[in-house]
Parts: structure tokens; C-alpha cells; sequence
């Protein structure tokens, strides 16, 4: 299993998802309160962003633990974007570890992280080709696809969830995706939160601190934040 996180709102650092807050990623590597399959996010980590002049998106990827990596503290306070993803990952057994099997998965201005696992037939007759050999990035390239087919977002995120969840009933799906202008996010399997502030949202698999503000999404639900707002609803 794996923990992410995301942001949408002014300009912020990653430090504001990885350690400044007291359950930020970095501890959640090591001490998730709410993960339910694994102990431990020591399997490489990986952090997106938009740069402000290109617009598109930036990606640190490594197969190490988020908290042995001595240059991440300097880059994570100077990355600053108005669209933030962070990912930590609990290797699937038989799974490669691997910077290509490591989230964020990238496609043209689209992030993806999985956290879950899926088996490789329910979504390797969605898409010819993948990044890596594990199911995260299966399941990232058969979102990408419709993505490119002009499928939006939410849609294309749902497609694939759905898809892969019926054909393997045991799957875990929660997916965390964004074009830099908006976050879809999946709740199958596993736990997922918001925090709807009055200048952005957050979304993480678990709180990344005690403020009364988190809400759990349902299981089966997709979440989709805009500059607009925040919509919730079930598959």
C-alpha cells in the first residue's frame, strides 16, 4: 500500500505536504496512523509540481525512504505551485522497485499516483503499453489513454476504476490524479480525506494533522476539485 497527498489552491511549497505539517508524508512513510495494508512507505517516493513559467509539470522521483534523502528538504521548500502532488510507496509484493513503478506517473500535463494494488489482467486489456511492469503503472497508462482521447478528468479516472475493480473484486483503487488546474481523486478500497479550506483544498489518504477540518470520503466515491469547487459522488 502506499500514502499521497495533493494541494490545489494559491501557491504553496511541498514542504506544506511533506513535513511541515505533524502527519505530513514524511512521517506518514514511517508511521501511518490509518493504512491498512503494510506498515511502512520506505519503497521510494515521488513529488510533483507545475512550474510557474512553463505550466507544465515537474517530477522528483527515487526508489530510496522519502526520509534518507538529504537534498529533498532544499528542493521541497523551494518548489512552490498552486498544484502540488506527493506520493510515498509500499512496494506490492512481486512488485519492482524501481523509479519507472514509482508515482507520480507522468503523461504530457497529467500526474497519477495509485495507492492500492490491482492484478495485472484487469487493466492490461485497457492499454497496449506501460511505463513499468508493475500495476500502478498499468493502471496510470490506461488513464492516460482516454486522457489523450479527449476523455475528461473525473470520466477517465472512473473508466478505469471501475473497470479494473470489477474484474478483480479484491482490487484497491484510490487513485490521485491532476492537469495542474484541477485534482480527481478515487476512493475503492481505501481511506481518502479533504480539507476544503477557504483558499484551496487538500486530499490525502489520511490527515496530514489533527484540525477538525478533514472529512473521509466515502468508499467508491470520486472526488473533483476546481478552481470552482469541490464535488463528491459515488461510482
Amino acid at each position: 500500500m502506499c500514502r499521497h497527498a495533493a494541494w490545489l489552491g494559491p501557491p504553496r511549497s511541498l514542504t506544506t505536504l511533506l513535513g511541515e505539517p505533524e502527519y505530513g508524508l514524511i512521517r506518514q512513510s514511517y508511521a501511518p496512523r490509518m493504512q491498512r495494508h503494510g506498515m511502512i512507505n520506505a519503497d521510494g517516493f515521488g513529488v510533483g509540481w507545475y512550474d510557474p513559467v512553463s505550466g507544465g509539470p515537474v517530477r522528483y522521483r527515487r526508489t530510496i525512504p522519502i526520509w534518507t534523502d538529504a537534498n529533498l528538504p532544499g528542493l521541497a521548500g523551494a518548489a512552490r505551485s498552486g498544484c502540488l502532488l506527493a506520493a510515498v510507496r509500499s512496494a506490492t509484493v512481486g512488485m519492482p522497485v524501481e523509479e519507472s513503478a514509482t508515482a507520480p506517473f507522468a503523461d504530457g500535463r497529467w500526474l497519477l499516483s495509485h495507492n492500492g494494488r490491482v492484478r495485472g489482467e484487469a487493466v492490461r486489456s485497457l492499454v497496449d503499453s506501460a511505463e513499468s511492469t508493475c500495476d500502478a503503472a498499468w493502471v496510470a497508462a490506461a488513464v492516460f489513454a482516454r486522457l489523450r482521447d479527449g476523455v475528461p478528468l473525473g470520466d477517465a479516472l472512473t473508466e478505469v476504476v471501475t473497470h479494473a475493480g470489477t474484474k478483480d473484486p479484491e482490487a484497491r483503487l484510490n487513485l490521485l490524479a491532476t492537469d495542474g488546474s484541477a485534482v480527481a481523486a478515487t476512493t475503492w478500497g481505501d481511506t481518502l480525506f479533504l480539507d476544503t479550506g477557504d483558499d484551496g483544498v487538500l486530499i490525502a489518504s489520511e490527515p496530514l494533522d489533527d484540525r477538525p477540518a478533514w472529512q473521509a470520503v466515502p468508499d467508491r466515491h470520486l472526488v473533483l476539485a476546481t478552481g470552482g469547487g469541490v464535488r463528491v459522488q459515488p461510482f
